[in-house]
């Protein structure tokens, strides 16, 4: 299908392809006017001629020629096309510097031409290609604003074609700068504008550009939709493919580590892989790389070489070394080119690593790599890809232990990175230099980089929470263990640590919460506040566990001693379980397990026995002392999955001695009880099974659990109002949180926790209400708009074989905007259900009762059945799996 042209403008061809990378930049012929240089307009299609052909060189001399001729003959908007297309052979050639010399000078030329729609359309089309030089040169913002500024000038010009492929180039900037979201909403308002049109060229650009946003964003589902749609029309169009092969390829991997990712039981360690289920991506790399060009077929190798690296599948791995080697030294120069020296570099290290006896490639070729990718980078005097290539250059050096050279190297990325405020790299070299200086036993040094590496991610929390869930910004490889290595470092097991060196840790484990949660939303959508407990209750403490591979640090955090030496800081105590990682994840994985089936209850005590030695055991003594009546968790991996309720010190569980509460981090607690007097309660629930979601029995108990909860209310003279079955759905929820000043809102009704937030939701009449949409329906504002001070879900389950899926329920808690959350792990009887939550109401609506003590007395009376209660319910399975989150005031 032929692209629709204007005499006036260049190819919009051009334009288009050269930021999206489909194929080669096609030059026009220029026309405003007949032009008043036949000699010039027959160089201008000789240079045409040989661009098309590749012969980029030749078209470089012929267009000088006829950039001479357009000025010797005072033709100035013809020059100004002419010195464009110019540009754009010299773009490449890789002869940056005479790319931007040309198109500023088309562009000076058109600012002394008065306004007309012919000189608007030449400047807005020069634009575009100057937007191009810049993105190429690393300058995504000042292309963005450069696209921006053509876009401005199609719409003025009613230029449909135009404006869609100028924010078409914007949507590319933004991802450049990391704006992931940002340019998702860009392109989905295109896709939207181009969806009552006919199928054309520019359409499948614009979904494959969606669906290539959308994964970086974590959107797989959706990433897969819009990929599919681009290449059904291309197809159908008879257009290329093969960038839409490649798009999908990427789109399928991310899928299937994901899923891996989530069947895995273990938050410690590799994933376990399955090469089989691979099949597929490689079919889609060996099609991509058929059919590309050039630049997308080598951008399919080394997406394979990766992947097989990450199979460990290391015969087929080396055998794209040298084709790979060979189409990199093909290249241009460019920041791509850059990129895709220091990507293969990273690829084949691995695999020196795995495979030392192998001949090829040795450790000279990849360094020979990273090498010429620093070189590329001072030529084109881009900052960011040249910091880029020594902090990659520095870690090849890490890798073969030549710790001098690495360090030298560290030091000059981190400068640099440091001087121009390119702080993504910035928390990565800091982490580098941090396990290097360990590696040369200067701790004091490696405290320090690790601490500057922690610091500059809590300044990036927005941009790294919206930015690409791919490699680069992994949560689990780049950001996690920079926090759990310095904790590492903090609390060695043979010294003793400081007060100082506890506080620190401490704040790095809270620094850690926050950062998952930002990590599961996608999105730094919480506002983190420094808090002391003291400054909570009094009477309260908090242990922080965390993980570490080979030993499990717990911190204990009392509120401040005014005879303590710095009163300035908490009064901290600090335990070392050496146990590994391992099994702490598989104690905690056997006791859901067993806590969750209700046959299981005689296997349960050896466990939440060695879980009480490990957290409360080595502080039992302390606490009695300070006559601590609350404990609140702030826990860490597969812990968070296993009520702390439970533990057991061989006679009694911890709820029998102290209120329980977990926390995601006191900085983002807000220190405030209930108000009885003030108190009024909205409820809602499911009892009867919903067709669409079979899964999800039904819960016949949830209208007695309601009405018991509503006599409750009504005794304490508590105003409430009940949304049952059909009177419960999305709308009729969000109308009653507008309408209703209610405190209080109780969802009795089916919902999972996960740790993906996309996967995390509560079920409604007419469907399903995910984290995201809960948080704006809690936070509505109405007429009688207040804040929602105790949010309870009856009847949800954590997701099972997900190790952070209470990350899910952590979510939930803080998103809705709740100060506190009492929720469920997994589902019990709801008969059990019913009566426990009946009696915490009970407690509640008492003025010297906390959240936290209320629910303790509602289990404890499960636990210590009257006469007339059902003895079964003392099992732990029925009265464990309530928990509350955030504010136990």
């Amino acid at each position: 299908m032929a692209w629709q042209r204007s005499p006036v403008f260049l190819s919009l061809l051009a334009v288009l392809v050269i930021v999206l990378c489909l194929t080669a930049p096609q030059l026009a012929t220029p026309s405003v006017r007949a032009s008043t240089s036949p000699v010039a307009q027959g160089l201008v299609e000789q240079g045409r001629s040989l661009y098309d052909r590749d012969r980029f060189a030749d078209a470089v001399q012929v267009l000088q020629q006829a950039v001479a001729e357009y000025a010797a003959t005072g033709d100035t908007l013809q020059q100004a096309i002419a010195l464009s297309n110019l540009s754009l052979a010299h773009q490449q050639l890789g002869e940056w510097v005479e790319a931007g010399e040309a198109i500023a000078t088309a562009l000076e030329l058109l600012q002394t031409q008065p306004s007309s729609p012919a000189q608007q359309s030449i400047y807005a089309q020069a634009l575009m290609i100057q937007g191009r030089w810049q993105l190429a040169q690393g300058q995504a913002e000042q292309a963005y604003d450069t696209w921006t500024q053509a876009t401005t000038l199609y719409q003025q010009l009613e230029d449909e074609s135009g404006s869609l492929q100028s924010q078409i180039n914007q949507a590319q900037a933004l991802q450049a700068m990391g704006f992931y979201r940002r340019a998702s909403n860009l392109l989905t308002d295109l896709v939207a504008l181009l969806e009552t049109q006919p199928d054309s060229a520019t359409k499948v650009l614009v979904l494959r550009s969606l669906g290539d946003t959308l994964r970086s964003t974590g959107q797989l589902q959706q990433s897969t939709q819009a990929l599919d749609k681009s290449l059904a029309i291309a197809k159908h169009l008879a257009l290329p493919t093969a960038d839409i092969y490649l798009s999908l390829a990427n789109t399928k991997r991310m899928e299937i580590l994901e899923k891996q990712r989530i069947s895995s039981s273990g938050s410690f360690g590799e994933v376990p892989v399955q090469p089989e289920l691979f099949n597929k991506v490689f079919q889609l790399y060996q099609l991509a790389s058929q059919t590309g060009s050039p630049d997308t077929r080598l951008q399919a190798q080394l997406n394979t070489l990766s992947l097989h690296v990450e199979l460990q599948q290391w015969t087929a791995a080396q055998a794209l070394w040298r084709p790979i080697q060979a189409a990199l030294t093909q290249q241009i120069p460019s920041r791509s080119t850059i990129y895709n020296h220091i990507d293969a570099a990273d690829s084949l290290t691995r695999l020196r690593q795995a495979e030392t006896s192998i001949a090829e490639p040795t450790w000279g070729d990849i360094e020979v790599l990273l090498l010429r990718a620093n070189q590329q980078a001072q030529q084109l005097g881009d900052t960011r890809s040249q910091t880029y290539a020594l902090g990659s250059l520095a870690s090849l050096y890490e890798q073969t232990q030549d710790f001098a050279a690495a360090e030298e190297l560290t030091r000059q990325a981190l400068f640099t990175s440091q001087i121009y405020n390119t702080a993504d790299l910035t928390y990565r070299w800091q982490w580098q230099l941090g396990r290097i200086l360990k590696q040369q036993g200067d701790r004091p040094g490696a405290i320090a980089a690790y601490t500057g590496a922690v610091t500059t991610l809590q300044s990036l929390r927005i941009d790294l929470a919206a930015t690409s869930r791919d490699a680069q910004f992994s949560f689990r490889e780049s950001v996690e263990p920079i926090h759990r290595e310095l904790v590492d470092l903090l609390l060695q097991p043979d010294r003793d640590p400081s007060p100082a060196e506890l506080e620190q840790a401490r704040k790095t484990i809270e620094s850690l919460q926050l950062a998952e949660l930002d990590n599961f939303f996608r999105e730094a959508c919480l506002d983190a506040k420094e808090v002391q407990i003291d400054e909570i209750d009094q009477q309260a403490a908090v242990i922080y566990p965390i993980i570490l591979s080979d030993r499990l640090e717990v911190i204990l955090s009392l509120p401040r001693s005014d005879s303590a030496q710095d009163s300035s800081l908490p009064t901290l105590y600090h335990h070392t379980e050496l146990v590994a990682a391992t099994e702490v994840e598989n104690t905690t994985g056997l006791l859901f397990g067993f806590l969750s089936n209700r046959q299981s209850n005689a296997r349960i005590p050896p466990l939440t026995t060695k879980l009480h030695q490990w957290l409360v055991a080595p502080f039992e003594s302390t606490l009695q002392a300070e006559r601590i009546q609350t404990l609140v968790f702030v826990l860490d991996g597969g812990l968070r999955n296993v009520p702390m309720a439970v533990l057991y010190d061989g006679q009694q569980y911890l709820i029998e001695k102290y209120s329980v509460a977990l926390a995601p981090g006191l900085q983002l607690l807000t220190p405030q009880s209930l108000r009885p007097q003030r108190l009024s309660l909205l409820m809602a629930g499911l009892s009867q099974q919903r067709p669409n979601f079979p899964e999800f029995r039904p819960l016949p108990n949830v209208v007695s659990e309601l009405q018991n909860i509503q006599t409750e209310a009504q005794q304490a003279d508590i105003s409430s109002r009940v949304l049952l079955d059909g009177g419960f759905t999305k709308l009729s929820l969000q109308t009653a949180i507008d309408d209703v000043p209610a405190p209080i809102v109780h969802l009795a009704t089916h919902g999972k926790f996960s740790a993906q937030s996309e996967n995390t939701f509560v079920l409604t009449w007419d469907g399903i209400i995910n984290v995201n949409e809960l948080d704006q329906l809690l936070q509505t504002t109405g007429i009688n708009r207040r804040p929602i001070e105790l949010l309870v879900l009856s009847a949800c389950e954590t997701a099972k074989g997900d190790d952070r899926a209470a990350l899910g329920l952590a979510g939930v808690a803080v998103r809705a905007g709740a100060r506190s959350t009492v929720a469920t792990l997994w589902q019990v009887a709801d008969a059990s259900t019913a009566l426990l939550m009946e009696r915490f109401y009970k407690e509640l609506v008492r003025a010297d009762v906390s959240k936290a003590e209320a629910l303790r007395r509602a289990q404890l009376s499960l636990l210590h059945p009257a006469e007339s209660d059902d003895p079964r319910f003392s099992q732990p399975y029925f009265w464990s799996p309530i928990v509350l989150i955030g504010n136990w005031l």
